[in-house]
This record gives structure tokens, C-alpha cells and sequence, in this order.
């Protein structure tokens, strides 16, 4: 699914070294119907109560996280594997594209750069999303957090993060990355910018529009 180059990108002052990064649920993707779905599914397997709909209104950081708040510390581990064996079933095909997601890659794409996803999400969930909604990053990481995500979007040369969450914020800044927030998540405006967001649009619909601009100023300052 996936274009999977033999080697990241190194970063570079040049045009044509542009990659950004994207988040994934609620930045790309809006999972909340899906794991709305496996959550409530999870629950009946279980015979635990897991407000689906409070789970679904903080997504972003990983499973773990969520899971602690339903379940003792001891049994997370074992609890995660149960949940992601319902999830291909339950939340895929609810999942939709978030207004401008595919368009926001093939901006990319026409600026000659190259487009990751950066997700706490486990990777191959991350792909089942993607491919199901014809999404088709260069790379797909998977398993990383917050300042977590600053060693791919470094590894991957990345100059600009894309994301919803203030720990999407955070990790743009370890990695030195321009930091787009996209205010369709859990975190709002407010919350975004002072967590040190660069810039927030209120949603993906606006990114091309975003980076055209962004472009233009990085060129204006080449010799």
C-alpha cells in the first residue's frame, strides 16, 4: 500500500527535500464510528462498562491510556491484545476520510515532496485504515507518541508535522518540525496554540492553501 523508499529522506534547505508528516486519527482519518464500534464490542466480550462515547472524545494518545481508565494496571497488556484482535472487524470499515485528507497528500505530492504518517496507532491497524480508505502515504510508522514521534519525523527528514492533539505539538517541536495543527480533534484551538502550535487551521481543507504560502516563504529566503 504503502511507497516505502529503500532510505528515509535526509532534511535538506532544498525544495525538493520537502516531507511532512501526518497524524492519523482525527488528523487523516475519523475513527470515532469505527472504534465507537470495537469499544462497545470490547465491552460485551469483556462484561466491563467502557463508555464508548467518553473513549471515542480523547482519542489520540495510545491504547494503553484509554484501557487504564477501564481496566487494573496488571491486566493492560492482555487487555490490548483482546481489543486489537476485535478491531479489523469492528473498525475499519465505519472509519471516514477527514474533509481534505487526500487532498492534503496529493499537495504534497505536487510540491515534489513526500508524505508520512506518523500515528500512535499500531501500524497495522494504520494500514488497514489507509488502504480501506485509498490513503497512500510514502511510509507508515506506527507505535509512536507524542514526543515519541520526533524520532521518525528526524529519521524521515520531516519539516513539518500535521496533527490534532498537543502531543502532536510536542513532538513536532523535538523534532524540529513546523507544527500545523488541525483543530478536528480533542484539543481546540485555544489548547493547540498554547501548546506551541505554529500555525492552527481549523481543519485540512485549508493545508494546500497552507502550504503554498509555506513554500513560497521558504524560497523567498534561498540565495
Amino acid at each position: 500500500m504503502a511507497r516505502m523508499t529503500s532510505a528515509p529522506s535526509t532534511p535538506s534547505a532544498s525544495l525538493t527535500a520537502l516531507t511532512v508528516g501526518f497524524d492519523l486519527d482525527m488528523t487523516l482519518i475519523d475513527s470515532r464510528p469505527g472504534i465507537k464500534a470495537a469499544y462497545q464490542a470490547f465491552s460485551a466480550e469483556t462484561g466491563v462498562a467502557i463508555d464508548a462515547d467518553l473513549a471515542v472524545s480523547r482519542l489520540g494518545p495510545p491504547l494503553q491510556h484509554e484501557l487504564a481508565h477501564w481496566f487494573p494496571a496488571e491486566e493492560i497488556d492482555e487487555r490490548v491484545v483482546q481489543y486489537r484482535a476485535l478491531y479489523p472487524t469492528y473498525a475499519i470499515t465505519p472509519t471516514l476520510a477527514m474533509p481534505g485528507a487526500r487532498d492534503a497528500i496529493q499537495a504534497v505530492r505536487e510540491a515534489g515532496g513526500r508524505a508520512i504518517v506518523v500515528t500512535a496507532k499500531n501500524e497495522p491497524h494504520a494500514r488497514l485504515h489507509l488502504t480501506h480508505l485509498g490513503i497512500d502515504p510514502d511510509a507508515v510508522i506506527g507505535g509512536l507518541w507524542a514526543e515519541g514521534k520526533a524520532e521518525a519525523l528526524r529519521e524521515h527528514g520531516a519539516g513539518v508535522y500535521v496533527g490534532d492533539h498537543t502531543g502532536d505539538v510536542r513532538g513536532a517541536a523535538r523534532a524540529g518540525a513546523v507544527s500545523v495543527a488541525v483543530a478536528t480533534g480533542p484539543c481546540d484551538e485555544a489548547e493547540l496554540r498554547a501548546a506551541g502550535a505554529d500555525v492552527v487551521l481549523p481543519d485540512l481543507t485549508e493545508f494546500r492553501a497552507w502550504l503554498a504560502g509555506y513554500r513560497a516563504r521558504e524560497a523567498s529566503y534561498l540565495p
